[in-house]
């Protein structure tokens, strides 16, 4: 009889809805009927997707950024559902917990790992992409923005130049990563030295917990909020939407791209920036891409050309920097400039929501507190970076305000002592392509390990990588044990408060994947 019911209102809500493929194509097994039955109450059939469905492919396809994650041996969720509002994703969650079906949770689709969409072992659950909540409102007399989790952070950027070219928002160098899990999980990009991470300048959330609920800052308590800003995605809900402080930035940057290659002195050049890089003022941020046997300092001045060369003059001259290396620019411009190398047109390039690039890639980071002997990075050079199946080694310094942050502030624990991270990426092009890649990422990383941070080894949460550890399930709930393996690599000593937040929040582990913060329950 509740089957029939099911059906019956599926077929309802397809005549009063634009689109019906989902319902009419899809007769699924008594205990999926009723979970989809039980979403059509709440949600329009067009924003619901099947795996019968025609759409089904495109829909999934269209933010998974590692075509790794594309081939038919992964898990698949058994419906993606498409919400528009608040309220539909709080049905999902409801009908989720009442069917035994798990929700995972899409934004961007940048999840190195794709465990946001995919699972590793079979499993019934659901995806709730967030691909079209998407809105931004900037309060600019506030300085504050509401942004929906489904935003790419080219859109925040946008919106928020489109109110005024001196304030900004220091979130991830990419600008099609999507806001929800790149704020979930810390995020920084080129101004990291100047304002920290992203999360720590989110000021309020709208959020749906385990149970369907709505919550905002206040609702959550202090715990759940914290836990929320820098322990990862998905683990403590569903955040619709973040509050963000905006931060003043000059009305021009400057920006300096200066490639040298092993002949020209990167060696020595770069043995010299790991120990100036983090000692520099705020203002500036110079990093290194590493590709073969060349470096490319690539900076963000919050200045003008004119101060910024006696600065590195002053303080590194190693770099030969010179004001013909300086392009100047408003920070808006600067994030496509970073990004690809031209400000050709800031719609096309930030707002851009149809990235064809979609390699197949491996990812791996690590921190570092002691600088590397000039030896070691001989070898990189040297050896590493012009093997078979070499990839790219992004640096990143600290220092200044991301360093003086108290650790336990946000989950985001890599602060002071931190020199630079170390973000491992490595790209392939065709299926049987990985061989090689995947062989050099593990062996550099098994190089790297006598010089980068230990006890534990640290790891950075957005950069996802499995290779860690993942989650055992025991009695249907993720252990402790198994999840502190890979969870103090990312959060260190923060790791046992998350856990011991999803405890509270979310005991039955209803919001899991494979590295999600498993529930330690206090005794008292």
């Amino acid at each position: 009889m509740a089957n029939s019911r099911a059906l019956a209102l599926v077929l309802l809500f397809c005549a009063l809805a634009s689109s019906c493929e989902v319902a009419l194509s899809y007769f699924p097994p008594a205990a999926k009927e009723d979970f989809l039955g039980c979403l059509v109450k709440q949600i329009p059939p067009r924003l619901l997707f099947a795996k019968s469905s025609p759409a089904y492919p495109s829909v999934l396809g269209q933010t998974i950024r590692n075509s790794r994650w594309s081939s038919p041996d992964n898990v698949k969720p058994l419906y993606i559902i498409t919400p528009t509002n608040t309220s539909h994703i709080q049905s999902a969650v409801v009908c989720g917990r009442r069917y035994k079906v798990r929700i995972r949770v899409r934004s961007g689709g940048h999840d190195y790992e794709g465990l946001s969409y995919r699972s590793l072992q079979p499993e019934n659950f659901a995806v709730v992409d967030l691909n079209q909540m998407r809105a931004v409102w900037v309060d600019g007399k506030g300085r504050t923005a509401w942004v929906d989790s489904g935003a790419q952070l080219g859109e925040l950027y946008y919106a928020i130049s489109k109110y005024s070219r001196t304030l900004a928002f220091p979130a991830g160098v990419c600008p099609t990563i999507g806001v929800g899990g790149n704020l979930a999980g810390g995020g920084f990009g080129m101004l990291l030295r100047k304002y920290g991470i992203a999360a720590e300048n989110v000021i309020d959330v709208k959020l749906v917990d385990a149970n369907g609920k709505l919550h905002d800052k206040k609702s959550m308590g202090d715990d759940h909020f914290w836990a929320v800003r820098g322990g990862g995605g998905e683990s403590f809900g569903i955040v619709v939407a973040w509050q963000v402080k905006l931060l003043p930035v000059p009305p021009t940057v400057t920006i300096f791209k200066i490639p040298k290659s092993v002949s020209e002195g990167a060696v020595d050049i770069i043995t010299k920036w790991q120990v100036v890089a983090p000692q520099l003022p705020a203002d500036l941020m110079i990093r290194v891409i590493a590709m073969g046997p060349k470096a490319t300092f690539e900076a963000l001045y919050l200045g003008t050309c004119k101060t910024l060369t006696p600065l590195m003059q002053s303080k590194f001259p190693e770099l030969g920097m010179n004001p013909s290396h300086c392009n100047e620019m408003s920070w808006i411009e600067s994030i496509p400039f970073v990004h690809l190398g031209h400000r050709d047109s800031l719609e096309d390039d930030l707002l851009n929501r149809n990235n064809s690039f979609k390699p197949f890639a491996e990812y791996k980071s690590d921190y570092v507190y002691e600088p590397f002997p000039k030896s070691v990075w001989e070898q990189i050079f040297g050896t590493w970076l012009v093997k078979p199946g070499a990839g790219i080694m992004i640096f990143d310094p600290y220092g200044a305000t991301i360093s003086a942050t108290p650790e336990s502030a946000t989950p985001f624990p890599h602060r002071k002592g931190v020199l630079f991270n170390i973000q491992y990426v490595n790209y392939w092009f065709a299926p049987g392509a990985g061989a090689a890649p995947l062989s050099w990422s593990k062996e550099i990383y098994n190089y790297m390990e006598p010089y980068v941070s230990k006890n534990p080894r640290q790891a950075y949460a957005n950069y996802r990588d499995i290779d860690l550890g993942r989650n055992e399930v025991v009695n249907d709930v993720s252990t402790y044990s198994s999840g502190k393996v890979w969870g103090q690599k990312y959060f260190k000593n923060n790791f046992e408060r998350l856990a011991v937040t999803k405890g509270k929040v979310d005991p039955t582990d209803y919001f899991r994947n494979e590295q999600s913060i498993p529930p330690l329950i206090e005794k008292y």
